[in-house]
């Protein structure tokens, strides 16, 4: 007989359980960390949002230190003193709509803590604010607890930059990371810096008010697909998204290419997703866990074939917001001690009914969730007539506050892109025939024929989104754009640091500028094009505005109160 046959192992069996109930721990001691009392790994329960809360907060703290960064990059050139629209002109003729005065009426129309600051060094302001923001988001993003001054902080500062943006805040997700900064602030104790705050439970009012968030912005963008272009109700739209969409990727450039049948499958998911699995949030917690899944997996596919700046990213916070700690915990360590291990310790002592003493600053807090479940209540009437109206409107804000607001994108799909390639030139005469114009290059939007689409998701070139947008329309539209030709004619430096290529770098500045106006397709991979290194083909459509000089400008800027650039 083998000595490692079963009938030889038999007889010890006995002695082993013998050996392991005699070095066992003593009667009435308690089990490990993170195991039960028979011995086994102990899971989670279901139904606790501690885990959640971290990861909520960690997910907008990102969001928020992006939005920022983008603002300590951008402020300046944008809207500062010597921007393309400076917010000091902004709020001045809103001072003037109010009769010269700062008061109620003036802050409440332009909520800004600008109004309270020193306007003779705007540009030292917006990087303050941005900055300080910067800070306090890294510092929530880095240890992943907060308190309500510094989420209010956080609401306060970037409110403050959207309300004087202009066009270049006039996003959705502006409005939509406000709305998620805004219920953040109820997510934490008011003063108490710690990752579980055990005194401060995750409210499940504050938790719906997410779950209503991100199932507005889905139903939202369903319906106004649905009611908006007629090539969502054909299931066409997909085969001009790629390449039409305001700042491609290189994935976009391949995905342009797919089958018919894979962009039609892709629409026909684009609808389930946005108007049958938003109601999920509602079916219980199991259907609620697969909608959040599906909705982040969703915006993963979307950031990944496309640029559209921090959206996807802010998309996903509030779809967080439909798992517990359960679902959760698989993101964090099960060791002695750790945050995983404090949960299962919280919910035992729940489970044997340890709850802990209700103080005075409980009740109120459970007041002040109640007060804002009633706030988000009333402002959300408008909005879900808004929802049902046949005349939907999307990405609009019915408060100063932007506390509640209707979203939606892409309501319809442009079938072909244009695009505004600005060009100067040294001649003396622009209308000579042996005149020499050079392109200036962006930083993502489409220009050099050779240029790879960029890859910058969830990072956001302003300037580049709203040339996409004046594409579309005239100059006379947007005249900003005639603001940007005279400080590319003055080669300033701010200007240009929002740009990829100043073809007059180490030059006197351009004697004109002017724009023509492109049509761009993606060329076809493997094609002719292609093996040229070219990514895109155009096609000349016509001027877009006659070449410029900085003295034809003088009147227009001294009209709409612009700083003259002077050639540097």
């Amino acid at each position: 007989m083998r000595p490692d046959s079963p009938d030889m192992a038999a007889p010890e069996e006995p002695l082993r359980r013998r050996k392991v109930r005699e070095t066992g721990p003593e009667p009435g001691s308690s089990p490990g960390p993170g195991r039960d009392p028979a011995g086994g790994p102990s899971h989670l329960r279901a139904g606790t949002f501690w885990l959640t809360r971290i990861v909520l907060l960690r997910a907008l703290a990102f969001v928020y230190f992006v939005a920022f960064l983008v603002a300590f990059h951008q402020n300046k050139q944008l809207i500062g003193d010597r921007g393309l629209l400076p917010c000091k002109t902004y709020l001045k003729s809103v001072q003037r709509h109010f009769q010269g005065q700062i008061g109620w009426d003036t802050m409440s129309y332009t909520p800004t803590v600008l109004w309270l600051l020193d306007w003779s060094h705007m540009d030292s302001n917006l990087d303050a604010l941005a900055l300080l923001g910067l800070g306090i988001s890294t510092f929530i993003l880095v240890t992943g607890c907060a308190n309500m001054v510094l989420m209010v902080a956080l609401w306060v500062l970037y409110m403050s930059l959207v309300n004087v943006g202009q066009i270049w805040y006039s996003f959705g997700w502006e409005s939509q990371l406000l709305e998620t900064g805004f219920l953040g602030i109820f997510l934490c104790p008011l003063w108490t810096l710690s990752q579980l705050p055990r005194e401060t439970p995750t409210s499940r009012i504050v938790l719906w008010g997410f779950r209503w968030l991100i199932f507005r912005i889905m139903l939202g963008a369903g319906l106004i697909k649905i009611r908006g272009d007629q090539c969502w109700q054909d299931l066409t739209c997909m085969d001009f998204h790629y390449e039409t969409q305001p700042v491609p990727n290189p994935v976009a450039y391949f995905l342009h290419r797919s089958p018919w049948w894979v962009h039609r499958f892709e629409t026909l998911s684009n609808h389930f997703l946005e108007l049958v699995v938003p109601f999920f949030v509602f079916l219980g917690r199991r259907m609620c866990v697969l909608h959040g899944a599906l909705q982040i997996l969703f915006q993963v596919v979307l950031i990944i074939s496309g640029n559209l700046s921090f959206l996807n990213w802010l998309t996903i916070v509030p779809s967080v917001a439909c798992f517990d700690d359960a679902t959760l915990g698989f993101l964090f360590p099960s060791g002695p001690g750790g945050l995983k291990d404090q949960v299962l310790k919280m919910q035992k002592e729940k489970a044997r009914g340890a709850q802990p003493t209700l103080r005075y600053g409980c009740v109120v807090r459970q007041a002040v969730n109640l007060a804002l479940g009633v706030l988000v209540a009333w402002l959300s009437i408008p909005v879900v007539l808004n929802l049902l109206s046949p005349k939907q409107v999307m990405n609009s804000s019915f408060n100063p506050l932007r506390i509640v607001n209707t979203y939606g994108a892409f309501g319809s799909i442009t079938r072909e892109r244009t695009e505004v390639i600005l060009q100067g030139t040294a001649s003396p005469n622009a209308s000579a025939p042996d005149a020499v114009w050079e392109d200036y290059e962006f930083k993502c939007k489409p220009g050099d024929l050779r240029r790879r689409p960029c890859l910058i998701s969830p990072y956001h070139h302003r300037l580049d989104w709203l040339m996409w947008f004046a594409a579309f329309q005239t100059y006379e539209q947007h005249e900003w754009v005639i603001h940007l030709a005279g400080k590319l004619l003055a080669n300033d430096a701010d200007t240009l640091s929002l740009l990829a290529l100043n073809p007059f770098a180490g030059r006197a500045p351009p004697r004109w500028v002017r724009a023509e106006h492109y049509r761009y397709k993606f060329s076809r991979p493997g094609g002719l094009h292609a093996a040229e290194g070219k990514w895109w083909i155009r096609k000349r459509l016509g001027p877009y505005f006659p070449p410029l000089s900085l003295q034809d400008l003088r009147d227009y800027f001294r009209s709409r109160e612009w700083p003259h650039p002077e050639p540097k």
